[in-house]
């Protein structure tokens, strides 16, 4: 079904791009309409066959996807939240104001509530 192959194609070109954005070849979040034009459609019809195949905005598995990313950063006790923030192109008050309205606490109380020996100590990239 062609609104399935455009779902996993947004989904492929948000991995891609979150990683660009990690490695540091992309300075920028992309917004909807330039990753609607990187797969060829209008925005609007991104919209409209993401909400209708999932019942959920094309922005929500964007930001779960980089709420995501942040919870695994955060994880890293070498890495500041402000570093964090950076890395995912954020100011770090920004962030942190997103952060809460998406995971549901601040970044501070999340990496409080990560058990200490699940905290993920491998190098910083």
């Amino acid at each position: 079904m062609r609104s399935e192959q455009i779902f996993n194609d947004y989904l492929s070109l948000l991995d891609r791009h979150l990683n660009d954005v990690l490695n540091g070849t992309s300075e920028d979040m992309f917004e909807l309409r330039e990753l609607a034009g990187q797969l060829f459609i209008h925005p609007t019809h991104l919209s409209n066959v993401v909400k209708a195949l999932t019942g959920k905005h094309p922005c929500y598995f964007y930001e779960q996807k980089i709420l995501a990313i942040a919870k695994d950063l955060l994880q890293n006790p070498a890495l500041s939240i402000n570093e964090v923030a950076r890395k995912l192109t954020y100011d770090p008050s920004n962030f942190t104001k997103w952060f809460k309205t998406y995971g549901g606490m601040s970044p501070s109380q999340y990496r409080k509530q990560i058990p200490l020996g699940s905290m993920n100590l491998r190098a910083v990239a």
